[in-house]
């Protein structure tokens, strides 16, 4: 315990409040709330506990701690969830990616606008939210607009209407062809729909179209009509639930694969849509611990809040959660725990889609491990390699008629690309002169020359092309004292594998993930050369260009280059801008500017 950290528990106040955990670096790393300050702070440094391994680990990191005094424990409720949503601690539970959840906003004006976004702020607009699927969020959009001529443009002031008002698409506000009254109307419709309300919705376009109908507005009504028999159709493909009421069901489940919470909406007694949550950090936590965390974080941010909650199990502070989530709702919430009947069936339902969500989860990093470290596994079976090759090497070469040779040699390390091992060479011994074996050659003698003392040496290295370029390779490579490693060609039409001293070519099957992870190899080290060749081949065109301008020599090209980056660019830049390059005089400056314009390149 750090000497700061002593003096401040000897000094906590037995009030409630929130406490916050910092590090050597003054971050911030965990953030807590308490009813009793001084007993909470004091819990994690008393030795006697039973500590979790994630307890433990964070007593290690603190060397400072501070703590807000609050009137209440709901008040520190509150001010954890926001401390938490500000800081990100390190040691909190966190829903994963909170910070970039959509939500559907529909804007606070005369005549509102709605669509997608990913910052919820205090500006009178309502949000609905938040979304863990952002193309859920594009699809309600494009239904939305099926449904309700919205205005989408940002102006209110035209002339004449746009090709979305002709094509009946927008009722053109901004050319006075909508009253307010009647827009604020549909607008009502679209909030209704948003908070699961279909049938709410139903019945308001019902009496608005007999209204139209009354008042002879046929077209109007014809409108209406048709947005009736759409949305009673979104109507029946919701099933209903329970009896009445607005609640969400939340599920837990927990497996190998993570943490999953799955909310259930249920909308005037419909279950009108779910999503699910995947949760970081609470490995080391009790379930009653990991909903609570997730309870705070999404209801801090949620758009809406139900008149009642339904948990899988009992939790501390269900009271205090209760009594909060009213104060944000406006009205009563009710948070409850059903042991039977329909309301429990709901939870349980919420709870196994959840575990399928992990199901999924822990699928996805199976075929995952299948295509990288599971496929190098099964290319070393199929090349009779002792072991797997863990680190594999390939090189590939590329020119143009033999102009600006350059090779590429690229790095998988456990079937995946490890870029930061990836090396780009211009060759020399071929220049002007094609011949692949000879820049195979070169490449690789220069890779391995002294890889037996510095290393790292690959477990399998991969040549792009056939049995020329393998052997041309071979030489330099076992010269070099490699004589253990495997080495294999690539034939570039049919990826046949040729090996050392075998001459029919090793043919993999079609559709196994050896090959898959061959051909990703094989690509990568092309695109990684191709790459390099456009650049210098760029940059020698830029030259040759600038090197009919009188006063640029090759000091000045490499700045104006190093500088601008681009011919594109140069030719773009004003005076004053070429002036300012290292090495760059006004009069030089002035005849790049007038070469590029008299010349009109």
């Amino acid at each position: 315990m750090s000497p700061v950290v002593e003096e401040k528990l000897a000094l906590l106040p037995d009030k409630p409040g929130v406490y916050l955990m910092k590090d050597d670096k003054g971050r911030i790393i965990y953030v807590g709330k308490a009813i009793n300050l001084k007993n909470r702070v004091r819990s994690y440094f008393q030795s006697s506990r039973n500590h979790s391994g994630k307890v433990l680990a964070l007593v290690a990191h603190i060397v400072d701690l501070e703590y807000i005094i609050t009137a209440s424990e709901i008040e520190a409720l509150i001010l954890e969830c926001n401390l938490i949503k500000k800081h990100r601690p390190k040691y909190n539970i966190s829903l994963k990616d909170d910070k970039t959840y959509p939500y559907i906003k529909v804007t606070y004006e005369d005549f509102p606008r709605v669509y997608a976004t990913r910052k919820v702020l205090k500006d009178g607009a309502r949000y609905f939210g938040p979304y863990t699927n952002a193309g859920a969020v594009h699809e309600t959009l494009r239904l939305l607009k099926t449904l309700f001529p919205l205005r989408s443009c940002r102006k209110l002031a035209a002339k004449r209407p746009c090709l979305e008002h002709h094509i009946k698409r927008c009722l053109a506000p901004c050319a006075g062809k909508v009253e307010q009254e009647t827009y604020s109307e549909m607008i009502k419709a679209v909030t209704l729909f948003l908070e699961g309300r279909s049938d709410a919705v139903a019945k308001n376009l019902k009496r608005l179209m007999v209204e139209a109908a009354e008042k002879l507005e046929f077209e109007q009504a014809a409108r209406l009509r048709d947005q009736l028999t759409a949305v009673e159709k979104i109507m029946e493909k919701q099933n209903i639930v329970t009896g009445s009421g607005d609640q969400d069901a939340i599920g837990l489940a927990r497996s190998a694969a993570g943490i999953c919470a799955q909310v259930f909406f249920i909308r005037s007694g419909k279950m009108v849509g779910r999503d699910h949550f995947i949760l970081l950090g609470g490995e080391d936590e009790t379930d009653q611990n990991i909903l609570e965390a997730f309870i705070k974080q999404y209801y801090s941010q949620a758009a809406f809040i139900p008149r009642e909650i339904l948990l899988p199990l009992e939790l501390a502070e269900q009271q205090l959660l209760a009594d909060w989530l009213s104060s944000s709702k406006g009205g009563r919430v009710q948070v409850e725990t059903p042991k039977r009947g329909t309301k429990k069936d709901l939870v349980n339902m919420a709870a196994g889609n959840a575990a399928i969500v992990l199901e999924e989860q822990a699928a996805r990093l199976e075929a995952d491990v299948d295509k990288t470290a599971g496929a190098a596994a099964e290319l070393g079976q199929y090349l009779g390699l002792p072991a797997v090759p863990e680190r594999i090497e390939c090189f590939d070469i590329s020119h143009i008629q033999g102009s600006e040779t350059v090779a590429s040699m690229v790095v998988f390390e456990d079937g995946q690309p490890n870029k930061n091992e990836y090396r780009r060479y211009k060759l020399k011994t071929v220049e002007g002169k094609p011949d692949d074996f000879k820049s195979m050659q070169e490449v690789v003698g220069r890779r391995y020359r002294d890889a037996l003392e510095k290393g790292p040496i690959p477990d399998l290295i991969i040549i792009d092309g056939g049995k020329g370029q393998l052997n041309a390779a071979l030489m330099l490579i076992r010269a070099a004292g490699l004589t253990e490693v495997p080495v294999v060609g690539l034939a570039k039409e049919f990826e046949h594998i040729f090996r050392e001293g075998i001459s029919e070519p090793l043919i993999l099957p079609r559709h196994s993930q050896s090959l898959y992870l061959v051909q990703r190899i094989r690509d990568e080290a092309h695109r990684f050369a191709i790459t390099y060749h456009r650049k210098l081949r760029s940059k020698r065109n830029l030259v040759s260009v600038l090197d009919h301008i009188p006063g640029i020599g090759a000091k000045r090209r490499k700045a104006l280059w190093d500088h601008f980056g681009s011919l594109a660019k140069i030719k773009a830049a004003e005076v004053e801008a070429l002036a300012k390059v290292e090495g760059m005089t006004l009069p030089a400056a002035e005849a790049v500017y007038n070469f590029f314009r008299n010349k009109n390149l």
